[in-house]
C-alpha cells in the first residue's frame, strides 16, 4: 500500500509536537535576530568598533549554519538545553542577514533629515528613536519579513542538535516503523501550510509598503 493511514494516525499528533517545537524556535530566534540586528546595524556606524562587527557579522553569514549549530553545541555547557542553543545560534546567524536590511534602510534615509537633526542639535537618542528608526524600518518590514520564512525553513537542521522539532519525530517514527514515505511528505505538508500563508502576507505588505 502506498500512503498507511493507520501509520499516519500515529505519526500526526507526534509531527503537530513538532511543529509546536519548530513555531517556538522560530519565534523566539526571530525577535533575537530582530534585536540583534538593529544594535549591529548602530554599532556598525561607530568609528574602529564597527569594521571589527562587520568582520564578525561577515564570518557568521558566511558559514553555514549546520556547522554553527554542531559548533556550538559541542560546546555549550550539558546544562544548556539543545532548545536553547539552536534559538540562540538562529537568531545569531539571521541577526547577521537583517542587520544588513536595517543598514540598507538607515542608509535610504534623507541626507536631510540626518541635517535637519544636527541642526537642531538633538540628542543621539532623539534622533535614532524619532527620526531615523521609524522610517529606516518602515522600509524594510518586507525583506525582514521574507527572513521569518527563511529561518522556518531553517528549522529542521536543529534535528542535527537533537531538537525534538518535526524532523527528529518524522526520522524517529518512520524508522521505528520503515514508514519514511508518509513522514516525510506530512513533514513537508505541514512546512506548506505555514509558509504560503506567511508568504501571501508578506507580499501583501510589500505591496503595502510599495505604495506608500
Amino acid at each position: 500500500m502506498l500512503w498507511d493511514w493507520d501509520f499516519t494516525a500515529i505519526v500526526v499528533p507526534r509531527l503537530l509536537e513538532g511543529l509546536l517545537i519548530t513555531v517556538l524556535a522560530t519565534v523566539v530566534g526571530y525577535l533575537v535576530a530582530l534585536a540583534l540586528g538593529l544594535l549591529v546595524a548602530i554599532v556598525r556606524r561607530v568609528r574602529y568598533v564597527g569594521p571589527v562587527v562587520h568582520a564578525v557579522m561577515e564570518f557568521i553569514r558566511t558559514t553555514p549554519l549546520l556547522v554553527q549549530l554542531l559548533f556550538v553545541f559541542f560546546l555549550a555547557p550539558s546544562s544548556v538545553s539543545a532548545l536553547t542553543i539552536g534559538i540562540a545560534v538562529l537568531g545569531v546567524h539571521y541577526a547577521a542577514y537583517t542587520a544588513e536590511v536595517y543598514r540598507s534602510g538607515i542608509e535610504g534615509v534623507a541626507k536631510g533629515q540626518w541635517e535637519a537633526c544636527r541642526a537642531l542639535s538633538l540628542p543621539p537618542l532623539r534622533v535614532w528613536g524619532a527620526v531615523v528608526l521609524p522610517q529606516a524600518i518602515r522600509k524594510v518590514i518586507p525583506a525582514l519579513g521574507n527572513y521569518l520564512i527563511a529561518m522556518f525553513k531553517d528549522t529542521p537542521l536543529l534535528y542535527a542538535i537533537t531538537v525534538q522539532e518535526m524532523m527528529f519525530h518524522a526520522s524517529g517514527l518512520g524508522g521505528q516503523y520503515f514508514r519514511n514515505f508518509e513522514a516525510i511528505t506530512l513533514v513537508g505538508l505541514l512546512f506548506l501550510l505555514v509558509s504560503v500563508p506567511s508568504a501571501v502576507l508578506i507580499r501583501r505588505l510589500e505591496r503595502r509598503y510599495a505604495a506608500v
